[in-house]
This record gives C-alpha cells, structure tokens and sequence, in this order.
C-alpha cells in the first residue's frame, strides 16, 4: 500500500504525525493504535482493510513518529488532538463516509472523539477497547488522589520495558510469543519491529513509544468515561478478544445493555486478536461497516 505523511500542530505545542492512503472516492477508516504500538504496526489487518477502504493513520503524543512532547497530555485532550488533526485534512477525502477503528487505548480515545463530535463518523468498531468499570474508576481516583495509581502493575512493568536491542533481527526474536506479543501472527510481529522501531543514534534500534511515556498512559486513566459512553449516538460495534481482560469484557457488556446503538462480537484470541489473525479481524470489520 501507498502512504503519505502528514501532520499537525496540536495547542499544546507538539506534533502528531500519521499516514494516509491516496484518496480514491471510497469510504474511509480513522485508526487510532493502541498504547506502545503506532498505525503501521498492525500493517497486516490495515493492508486487509486498504482494499475497500482509504486510511487515516494517526499517532498519538510519543508514537510512532509524533513528538514526545513532554508530559503526557492525558486521553481525553489526546482525543481531542486526534479530532482536530482529522478535522483538519478531512477535506482531501471529499464527502466520504467515515468510519471510526481503534484498538485498546486507541480505541477508548475513539469512544470520547465519538462522544466529543457525534456527526464526525457514520460508524465505528472498537478493538478490545479497554473500558473501566464505574467501580474500578472509582478506585483510581481514589488512587491518584494518594499518588498510588501511577504506580499500577502495568505502568511499573512498562517502565521495566525492554527498548533497545541490536538489530531488528534480535528485537523480533527478542519478543516473538512473549508477553502482550504471545500468539502474534509472525507478520505483526514483522511490522511492529518495522514501524514501532527506530534506529539509534548509537548503534542498534529502540522503541519510538519510550517506555515511561507507555507507563504514564497505564498509570492514567479517561476523565468522565461513563458520561461519554451514554452519548454516543454513533452505531458502534465492540469486537472483543475470547481472552481478554474480565474487567473489560464486563464493562464493554454494561454498555451494550445500556446503549442500544452499541453491540458486542466475541472473536478468538487476546487483547490483541487482530495481530494473532488479521485475516479474521479484518472480515469481521469489512462485514460490519458493508452492512
């Protein structure tokens, strides 16, 4: 597939960046990544969706190629961000249906842009988004206001992250079936060593998403997620993986029941069943956004 850069200058004072496919008069897909990864690396399911769809790849503060930008802005400013950064390249599509995909952290930013804009997509498809409880938010907060939340198993243990390895060659053989990447495809595994991975400076390859910047975004969480959640008025469809986390797939039923536009598919695999198969993911999307 064909891509083009582009990017935008958010009013925090950084850059995100992302790629698009040449604009061709089909309906389009807006992806937003999951945290620690970038669009690129799930160039298995998106080369799938790119024949019957054009995208619009967008990379968050410290992903992919968009700037660090110094302290993490949070996910609902970063959901604002990724809107106006869509707003404002929108027109090269011409009047298109637009639909709205994104994976895990990426796809809880779709849920608050669709709450934020809700004539902005005609659909969307949610990739095992991880949804808290209102019980669960109840006891971050309560966390963060004693400075303990940001000190959480996932953020701590992204911080002990693994970033720099020789070659891409022994990143790959580094993380292939191991942690998060246990199950992957052999050709995500290639693509997130591709396009998560740059090269350093000083020899070797490192991870572009630093890992204190992956631990801010798990010792964090969305302001006001249940309220966003009740306005959507977007037809929404939540594919979860069989395996995933039980406090998501509990929350990601509360919402289905509650907002009728929303509906849930169970699909084979863990949080990151579209890079186990791509192949099954990407019918199922295909199928959903056709219909």
């Amino acid at each position: 597939m064909q891509f083009h850069p582009w990017s935008h200058r958010t009013p925090a004072g950084y850059t995100v960046r992302g790629v698009h496919t040449p604009p061709s008069g089909r309906p389009l897909i807006h992806f937003l990544h999951g945290n620690g990864y970038c669009g690129l690396s799930y160039a298995p399911l998106l080369e799938r969706l790119g024949a019957h769809f054009d995208l619009f790849l967008s990379d968050i503060q410290g992903h992919g190629d968009s700037d660090h930008g110094g302290r993490f802005v949070g996910w609902n400013r970063s959901a604002e961000y990724a809107l106006e950064a869509w707003h404002a390249h929108q027109h090269q599509f011409g009047e298109v249906r637009v639909f709205a995909v994104g994976h895990s952290f990426g796809s809880v930013l779709t849920a608050l842009m669709l709450a934020r804009a809700p004539d902005a997509f005609d659909r969307a498809v949610m990739l095992d988004p991880v949804l808290f409880p209102p019980a669960m938010i109840g006891l971050m907060a309560l966390s963060d206001v004693i400075g303990l939340y940001s000190r959480n198993q996932l953020a701590s243990r992204a911080r002990r992250r693994r970033h720099h390895w020789r070659d891409r060659k022994e990143a790959a053989d580094n993380l292939r079936n191991r942690g998060m990447f246990h199950g992957w495809h052999e050709d995500a595994l290639q693509a997130y060593v591709t396009h998560a991975l740059r090269d350093h400076p000083g020899g070797g390859v490192e991870l572009k998403c630093q890992p204190a910047r992956e631990a801010e975004i798990f010792g964090s969480y969305p302001r006001r997620l249940w309220p966003s959640l009740a306005r959507i008025s977007t037809p929404t469809r939540v594919m979860r993986g069989a395996d995933t986390f039980p406090f998501a797939a509990r929350a990601i039923a509360r919402w289905a029941q509650r907002n009728p536009l929303v509906s849930q598919q169970v699909l084979p695999g863990g949080h990151c069943f579209m890079q186990e198969d791509p192949s099954t993911t990407a019918t199922a999307i295909i199928d959903y956004l056709a219909d």
